[in-house]
């Protein structure tokens, strides 16, 4: 009797998948537009990219690549990302630990408040860094009388980068040990691990793949901010132009090797960023 009950509802389940399915001219469809879309709007400007970085040949792209204003470019870029992630690491961790461990006054506005960088444009955020830190700004004489420089140097483009990542790895975190729960970690402290312990024996392992992900985001961005930088930076060639910034002046002085080689690293960070991603999501699975 199981067995047919069984069987019955099998055959009941298959044909309401057929007639719940769609023909195949549309799933073949939707694959072919998916694809399409993918190789006009991504694979094909990666290509250029590569071709026009490479139109004069390998010597002529390392030779760009080689100059100084190239160089500093590609160490202040480095630079504001080896700050970057590690505060918002140290912050994305705090505050997911905050937010799903505690309550407290002012829960959700904090919630709402690492929401924030996704819902402003970088530029007016680093608009809002120049009101706040410029020579015209709230804090602007005081800085201007202790002889401290934040915007139009490198001080300013970290803070910017900070402003625009800082959502990264604790948007990943949050949701992950929400679903985690907090039972592990009750029952480390009832045997007498501390809080310390408890973190690196019982959470970190739980959380090591989420936070790998989140950190991978957050470098990415770092590395790729334009808008906000471009604001705060001043565009001093040799000083505070970032590898994006770098890529637009060479290109406004019809320097097109100059520039798309400098793209291509950006491009090559963007394909290194997306295999790593997705071996992520795989681990994460």
């Amino acid at each position: 009797m199981n067995a047919i009950t069984s069987s019955g509802l099998a055959e009941q389940g298959a044909r309401r998948q057929i007639s719940l399915g769609d023909p195949s001219w549309v799933k073949w469809a939707l694959i072919t537009v998916t694809v399409g879309f993918i190789f006009l709007f991504l694979c094909l400007p990666l290509a250029v990219v590569l071709v026009e970085a490479f139109a004069k040949g390998w010597q002529a792209y390392g030779a760009e690549l080689a100059q100084p204003d190239a160089q500093a470019a590609m160490k202040l870029t480095l630079l504001t990302a080896l700050v970057t992630v590690p505060l918002n690491t140290v912050f994305g961790i705090a505050a997911a630990w905050a937010i799903t461990r505690f309550e407290f006054p002012g829960k959700s506005l904090l919630t709402t408040l690492i929401d924030l960088p996704f819902s402003v444009s970088p530029v007016i955020s680093g608009l809002i860094f120049v009101l706040l830190f410029g020579a015209q700004g709230w804090f602007g004489q005081w800085l201007s009388e202790h002889d401290i420089k934040i915007i139009f140097a490198v001080p300013g483009i970290i803070l910017a980068t900070l402003f625009i990542t800082f959502p990264f790895v604790a948007r990943e975190l949050i949701p992950l040990m929400q679903e985690m729960g907090s039972e592990e970690e009750e029952a480390a402290l009832s045997l007498g691990a501390g809080g310390w312990k408890t973190f690196f024996l019982i959470t970190l392992p739980n959380i090591k793949w989420g936070l790998l992900y989140g950190i991978l985001l957050c470098n990415a961005r770092a590395m790729g901010e334009f808008g906000a930088v471009s604001v705060v930076s001043g565009h001093i060639r040799g000083l505070t132009n970032t590898l994006p910034l770098h890529v637009e002046v060479s290109y406004n002085e019809y320097n097109f090797v100059g520039a798309f080689a400098s793209a291509s690293i950006l491009a090559g960070l963007a394909i290194v960023t997306l295999i790593l991603k997705s071996m992520l999501e795989w681990k994460k699975r």
